[in-house]
């Protein structure tokens, strides 16, 4: 079984799907998670001086069911310079449906169709902690190193600890973000207190979540924009 057909295969089961709901939107250490998230995604594209991302054309790889990417019109994009590209079919047309303003595309990662340094910035959410094979997330991330102009960004979310009640996922460290990603510069935060946690709190959120969250340990995830060296034309 290829990588490909691995991912594809975890993300079609059942199981999964059924886990899914553990982000029902209604819990408030879910809405506390995704706001802190959004907060600093805001921060981080206002200290290059991004803001508002009107003009710039945006990738994003994983898209899912494309909330993700239609997020970015809030900081600013126009629907029409969005693209999203994900593994599995079912979930390109459910993104379609949901966001009809935004072209989706199905395919694999490793080889994206569209031409050498054609986005401003790429969008790497909860990616690469799926993709277990060394090979295969270099291909990706090199990828979308070279769809990405010089002076571009990596728009970086993902989780840096193992999650040991789920074998199809690994955490990605700074270290190994760095490594995928050769040669851009920027800082990684870390935020997002571990989830599991979080959905817990019930009405404690407001005064706990910031609490427990400022404790470094329990940051699960690091956020970044790393920005492509001008002179890079990979």
């Amino acid at each position: 079984m290829s990588e490909a057909d691995r991912i594809a295969r975890a993300y079609r089961d059942p199981a999964r799907r059924k886990g899914a709901s553990r982000w029902d939107s209604r819990n408030r250490g879910n809405q506390a998670i995704l706001a802190e998230r959004r907060a600093l995604t805001r921060k981080v594209l206002d200290e290059q001086g991004w803001l508002p991302l009107s003009g710039r054309r945006i990738i994003e790889v994983g898209s899912g069911g494309g909330a993700e990417l239609a997020s970015m019109v809030d900081y600013g994009a126009n629907p029409s310079q969005l693209e999203g590209v994900d593994l599995l079919p079912e979930r390109v047309e459910a993104a379609r449906e949901a966001h009809p303003e935004i072209s989706f595309h199905a395919g694999n990662a490793e080889r994206l169709e569209f031409p050498d340094a054609s986005f401003d910035l790429a969008i790497a959410f909860t990616l690469f902690t799926s993709i277990l094979d060394s090979r295969m997330a270099a291909g990706v991330a090199a990828e979308m190193r070279r769809v990405l102009r010089p002076g571009g960004g990596l728009l970086w979310y993902d989780f840096r600890y193992d999650n040991p009640f789920n074998r199809n996922v690994r955490g990605v460290g700074a270290r190994r973000v760095r490594e995928l990603f050769p040669g851009m510069a920027g800082r990684l935060y870390t935020l997002t207190l571990i989830p599991q946690v979080a959905r817990r709190l019930g009405p404690l959120t407001p005064a706990a979540y910031p609490l427990l969250a400022g404790l470094p340990p329990l940051r699960s995830h690091l956020l970044g924009l790393l920005i492509k060296a001008r002179s890079d034309a990979l």
